[in-house]
């Protein structure tokens, strides 16, 4: 009897995907009426260590300056043309079994300065076509509304998710796309991986660091008004069609205790809960007390408005992770603000990202174990330089590795009792990286014939991966 309650398997309907972001594939950054979005001046630089490479504060002379540029290398402008390529690209992603395809839709080709009161149907036009694509090679559409693609403008004209302006925009925003394809979707992330607020933040939240006093503050202030806006908008959502399912997404930042120290324990619990802050709120309805000494704590104001408690209350329906790899903390490094740091016991990839297979399980049980919602992985994977071989081969053996034995981890999670719903690959095909901009930070099943400098026939070709990843599938995940 009890042997009757274990699942064996994944879920009869469980989503097999693959994840991509507008801002890190379309390109065409200028085309069809498209406003400049804050990816669109992410800078490629060959000259930072690999474990330094992400997108760092900026100011708005930084922002200014790099909207003049005529030298430097922005990757994410072009990316892999797939704005131009999205229908051989879906037909090759379609062919590995893949039954749903996680993108997003770019904030500035709907709205091109963000607060203008009708959208750019030039935009609607071209992601009608594509979630029609999407759908006609068999695969359900998963969207994230919000992937690193805020207006510019709102950043220069306003401060970023700082400025409660913002709420009403976004809020305008997510009911046109609701309305717009109520009958094509179901699925919807409203905005990536929301705790990110340390690293990305300038592409999160928009908020350049000369037009606030107090940046920690400002950060907080903004993804509370970020956090009111998903509310107000999966309150809309609902009115619009109530078989929507709505999504809040973390970047999985849990760390470990670098020891059994009691002061190491319980450091380690107080950071996490900040990284569980955001889950606590769109998915339980409300601030969590710890929250609100912590901001005491760090001399942080955070203002609620007339209806925020209220509109809080909207939760979401599922969760979604991205997972790529996991650190440690102790009592020190939390009080020193560094937080977290590499663990010596798992080997890391070429950016330092540790590869620890069993911390998705341990993860999973312990987001569900705090939230019983549904979970979906929108994000897993490696990057890594991938060689052409002469015969035009990848044989990327590292991948399947490093994907088979999470996909593992996974299977047990489900036999732990964890309610999944769907495993989305990180760029099944090869995309600009969001942290460091590079095309050699390679995460795909197809490769990208494109180098760092966007030089490159931008040819696709099947890697090692791909065909495992068929099998994969066709097992529905039997065969690892």
């Amino acid at each position: 009897m009890t042997s009757k309650r274990i699942p064996d398997g994944f879920p009869d309907r469980f989503l097999w995907g693959g994840a991509v972001a507008a801002n890190q594939c379309e390109g065409a950054w200028q085309e069809d009426g498209k406003g400049w979005c804050v990816a669109d001046i992410n800078l490629f630089r060959n000259d930072v260590a690999l474990d330094k490479k992400y997108n760092e504060e900026i100011t708005t002379r930084d922002i200014l300056s790099a909207m003049q540029d005529t030298q430097g290398v922005y990757p994410k402008r072009n990316a892999i043309d797939f704005y131009h390529t999205y229908k051989q690209d879906l037909k090759l992603l379609a062919d590995t079994g893949m039954n749903s395809f996680r993108t997003s839709i770019n904030w500035s080709r709907i709205y091109p300065n963000g607060d203008e009161q009708e959208p750019n149907e030039a935009g609607l036009r071209f992601y009608d076509n594509l979630i029609d694509e999407i759908i006609a090679n068999g695969m359900e559409p998963v969207i994230t509304l919000s992937h690193y693609e805020m207006p510019l403008h709102l950043t220069t004209a306003y401060s970023g998710w700082y400025s409660r302006e913002l709420v009403d925009f976004f809020v305008r925003y997510c009911e046109t796309v609701f309305t717009r394809y109520q009958h094509k979707v179901k699925y919807w992330i409203i905005v990536n991986q929301i705790n990110l607020i340390i690293h990305e933040s300038f592409n999160h939240l928009g908020i350049a660091e000369d037009k606030v006093t107090n940046l920690d503050e400002a950060k907080y202030q903004g993804v509370h008004n970020e956090m009111v806006a998903c509310a107000k908008a999966t309150a809309i959502a609902r009115r619009i069609n109530p078989e929507f399912r709505i999504g809040m997404m973390f970047a999985d930042g849990i760390s470990y205790p670098a020891t059994c120290k009691p002061e190491d324990v319980l450091a380690t619990v107080r950071r996490n809960q900040m990284e569980y802050f955001y889950g606590d709120v769109l998915l339980r309805g409300r601030y969590p007390g710890y929250a609100f000494r912590y901001f005491a704590e760090h001399n942080i104001q955070v203002q609620f408005f007339p209806g925020d408690e209220e509109a809080l209350r909207n939760t979401a329906d599922f969760m979604a992770i991205s997972y790529y790899y996991t650190r440690i903390s102790d009592a020190e490094s939390v009080l020193k603000h560094k937080t977290s740091y590499a663990n010596p016991h798992i080997q890391a990839s070429d950016w330092g990202w540790g590869i620890d297979p069993i911390g998705l399980r341990t993860k999973l049980n312990l987001y569900w174990d705090r939230y019983q919602v549904p979970i979906m992985i929108a994000e897993n994977g490696i990057g890594a330089f991938d060689k052409k071989e002469e015969n035009g081969e990848v044989r990327d053996d590292y991948r399947i590795d490093y994907l088979r034995s999470h996909l593992a981890q996974v299977k047990e999670a489900i036999r732990d009792g964890v309610d999944m719903i769907g495993y989305f690959p990180w760029g099944p095909i090869d995309i600009v990286s969001c942290s460091s901009s590079e095309m050699s930070k390679r995460y795909g099943f197809i490769y990208v014939d494109l180098d760092d400098y966007g030089q490159g026939s931008g040819a696709r070709s099947l890697k090692k991966s791909y065909g495992w990843y068929q099998r994969v599938i066709a097992s529905h995940g039997e065969e690892l």
